[in-house]
């Protein structure tokens, strides 16, 4: 028994020394004269534990210890933390200086190589340009939203008297909406089977790019092959019936003289995922924290509703939202913006460096990361009175969303391309909700604000008729 113990005493001391030894190591491997302070982690895993666990508090920390400018290594990369408002928004404002965008590489190898946030340059022109072309505010007002109020009319229809999962009607909401902009007539033959493949493609984003069996990499990896087969057969089912479609992949797929951009097939595949992730996240995430915060402040909650209703009383039951209606919906657009600042759908963006670089007084190394976290800027008091409220009048002053701190879209050249059409949809499902329903939390469930804002057990609520 005693030889037993020392044996594991002995154990234990060199498990400790190799630990000891490896931190050291990987601090010693990136301890570049004229590096940002902060600390490294592991070799390969770096701090990305602590950072997915801990979060906001693990930046405050950091920030604590080493400034609002510090190094770290995360989510597989060596990166260069900027919490400095102020050299946030030069790092945005500057991309062609240096700097390129510089998303993790689980993102960079599921969402593909000719993803927006992938490419740069001339390339990110043409990408974005097309983007842009599908989601302007003539598709939105003469094709787009005509497919999302029927989508929309349709999806709430049967909650009366049901207990939901908000979050998970959300998410199927925001997906089958975009699948149903995309490929209008096909998007319920293939929805059942590009849905739960799509949701594991969302997880393997944001995840350590290691392939190995059982994790959400190799589970992202093999959810995009699948779904590059969906699209590849639709874009071949298509070419070979030659019948005429009014959707986004028809407008992608069109080679007369009003589509400026012609993207290769690859090209249009990953245009679509990208439509698909980019207004995923952010639609279903932020539908679903508005149910709660409306229902958390009745006031609020009465205010939105006799907005809506306002609306509706001009309207036949049969009559669908139409462009003309979202610009009076003046507090819905406030409940939004500020249902996004309060949950901080988006944390920061990342950029990569081109070249090695000075910022702040410090050397950032080629091929480093650097994250521009923007969440601490939500709840500046000297911006936002009062920060923790949830208060949408806030926005009723445009100057606050027009002013430069207004990162909860992106900023600089990157800002959101799709910020109107995902406007539009949250709208359009409220007010269908709102003025149909009412509803009550069943009560209990956790709530986790980051890395992703969700409910790890579901959001449910008991839905009645209003």
């Amino acid at each position: 028994m005693a030889l037993f113990m020392v044996v594991l005493v002995l154990l234990f001391i060199l498990a400790l020394s190799i630990c000891t030894a490896l931190l050291r190591w990987n601090e010693l491997k990136f301890s570049k004269k004229g590096l940002p302070p902060g600390t490294m982690g592991w070799p390969i895993f770096g701090e990305t534990t602590e950072f997915l666990k801990q979060g906001p508090n693990f930046m405050k920390n950091q920030r604590a210890r080493y400034g609002s400018f510090f190094k770290s290594h995360i989510l597989g990369c060596p990166t260069a933390v900027s919490m400095d408002p102020e050299l946030n928004r030069y790092i945005l404002m500057n991309e062609a200086k240096g700097l390129v965008p510089g998303y993790p590489q689980s993102m960079l190898d599921i969402l593909g190589k000719c993803n927006i946030a992938a490419v740069h340059g001339s390339t990110h022109k043409q990408m974005r340009g097309a983007l842009l072309a599908l989601i302007s505010p003539t598709m939105i007002k003469q094709q787009l939203l005509p497919k999302i109020d029927e989508f929309m009319r349709n999806f709430v229809s049967d909650w009366d008297n049901k207990i939901i999962d908000i979050q998970e009607k959300t998410k199927q909401m925001a997906f089958l909406s975009s699948l149903k902009q995309i490929a209008s007539v096909e998007s319920t033959s293939i929805a059942q089977e590009f849905m739960p493949e799509f949701f594991k493609l969302v997880l393997g984003t944001l995840s350590l790019p290691i392939d190995l069996p059982g994790t959400n990499y190799r589970r992202g990896l093999k959810a995009r092959k699948i779904i590059l087969t969906i699209l590849k057969q639709l874009i071949e089912k298509r070419r070979g019936n030659q019948e005429s479609h009014k959707d986004m992949l028809a407008y992608l797929m069109s080679k007369d003289d009003n589509n400026r951009y012609k993207l290769s097939d690859d090209e249009i595949i990953d245009q679509i995922i990208t439509i698909l992730y980019s207004g995923y996240e952010t639609v279903s995430t932020t539908s679903m924290m508005a149910v709660k915060y409306l229902h958390d402040h009745p006031s609020i909650l009465e205010e939105l509703r006799k907005e809506h209703m306002a609306i509706r009383e001009k309207k036949r039951p049969e009559d669908p939202i139409e462009w003309n209606d979202l610009k009076p919906m003046k507090f819905t657009r406030a409940v939004i913006f500020e249902t996004s600042r309060l949950a901080t759908i988006v944390n920061g963006v990342l950029r990569k460096t081109t070249e090695e670089m000075e910022l702040n007084g410090f050397v950032v190394p080629k091929g480093w990361r650097i994250y521009v976290y923007t969440r601490e800027i939500n709840y500046d008091p000297f911006i936002y009175p009062d920060p923790l409220a949830f208060n949408p009048w806030r926005w009723m002053d445009k100057s606050l969303e027009s002013q430069s701190n207004f990162l909860i879209f992106g900023g600089g050249t990157r800002q959101c391309p799709g910020k109107e059409l995902g406007i539009a949809e949250i709208s359009t499902f409220l007010h269908y909700f709102i003025t149909r329903y009412r509803w009550e939390e069943i009560g209990g469930e956790k709530l986790m604000k980051f890395p992703r804002v969700e409910a790890p057990n579901g959001l449910h609520i008991r839905v009645s008729a209003y």
